[in-house]
């Protein structure tokens, strides 16, 4: 069987064999491994630092025994093969319009957080020098790690300006691994909505496209028979359900996102997240993410996603 048009050396002949790419990629210490071995446990056959122009190849092999046992591919390309990163971006666009179903997956992290990961596990950063001393992580070593993650950043800029993001800073790797199962999972070909909410002393998502603040309604935290629950319990439901606030909060939200939709949707976007954000990420985000995702189910491919009730 022929491979794909844009696989094939000429990018002529062949009709399209459809396969399934995920392209892991992001921010070292973000935690791809944790991902990669999620999606190999998934039935994905993995492949970890693959050089970008040996993809082609892998894509005719795959093309080639698609007919007998078609598997989706998994493959991680990180700030290692940093040299051949300018050709990677010409190469997803030539995919996308084939048979080729690429979703590029971004992980990132906060840059203290990413030190912490590094200065905990002792690893060396691939962009970065060894100057640890006897004592544990010098100053030497803190500003060598800023300053290999900012360059890192700035390589792979490109590739998180088209990719799906997710935010793994506060993320534990439980967590981590039923995130990027949901978006690989969802509906191919048509934008994802996901909604997520989160606390604001915990700091606001990276992967948020769209940032909604609602810590100006009514607390449910100071009615003590509700501060235990959540937003996805009933007796805060009926709470906020009977704020008048609450209700207009909610309207115009789900307005704004729907009115600006079709717009999202013309972009090529695979995924749009909404992030609602409160003081502690646990009544009334949770609450407005459960109820916009209630709302928006029955017209477009929907997520949700708790950061800190998950977290637990």
């Amino acid at each position: 069987m022929n491979p794909p048009p844009s696989v094939q050396e000429g990018g002529h002949a062949a009709a399209p064999v459809l396969l399934d790419l995920v392209l892991l990629t992001g921010i070292s210490g973000s935690g791809k491994s944790v991902a990669l071995h999620a999606l190999e446990d998934a039935g994905f056959y993995c492949i970890d630092n693959l050089p970008p122009e040996l993809l082609p190849e892998l894509l005719r092999i795959e093309a080639a025994r698609a007919e007998v046992d078609r598997r989706p591919i998994a493959v991680a390309v990180d700030v290692r093969s940093a040299a051949s990163l300018p050709g990677l971006m010409p190469l997803i666009g030539r995919l996308g319009s084939t048979g080729v179903r690429v979703r590029t997956v971004f992980l990132d992290a906060s840059t203290d957080t990413l030190v912490r990961r590094f200065s905990e596990t002792r690893r060396r950063h691939p962009l970065g020098r060894d100057s640890t001393s006897s004592n544990g992580v010098s100053d030497t070593l803190h500003r060598g790690l800023t300053e290999a993650i900012e360059l890192e950043r700035e390589l792979l800029a490109d590739l998180r300006e088209s990719a799906t993001i997710v935010d793994t800073s506060q993320l534990r790797a439980a967590q981590l691994r039923a995130w990027v199962l949901d978006l690989v999972r969802a509906p191919a070909g048509s934008l994802t909505l996901v909604f997520e909410s989160f606390a604001f002393k915990q700091g606001v998502p990276l992967d948020a496209d769209l940032v909604f603040d609602v810590r100006v309604l009514p607390n449910p935290h100071y009615t003590p028979e509700l501060r235990p629950l959540t937003g996805r319990d009933a007796g805060v439901i009926a709470y906020l359900g009977q704020q008048p606030e609450v209700g207009e909060m909610l309207s115009q939200i789900e307005d704004f996102v729907r009115h600006w939709l079709p717009a999202f949707a013309r972009d090529q976007r695979a995924y749009l997240t909404v992030a609602i954000g409160c003081t502690g990420g646990q009544h009334r985000s949770v609450y407005l993410a459960e109820q916009l995702a209630q709302r928006f189910r029955a017209h477009a491919a929907t997520l949700l996603r708790h950061r800190e009730l998950d977290a637990r």
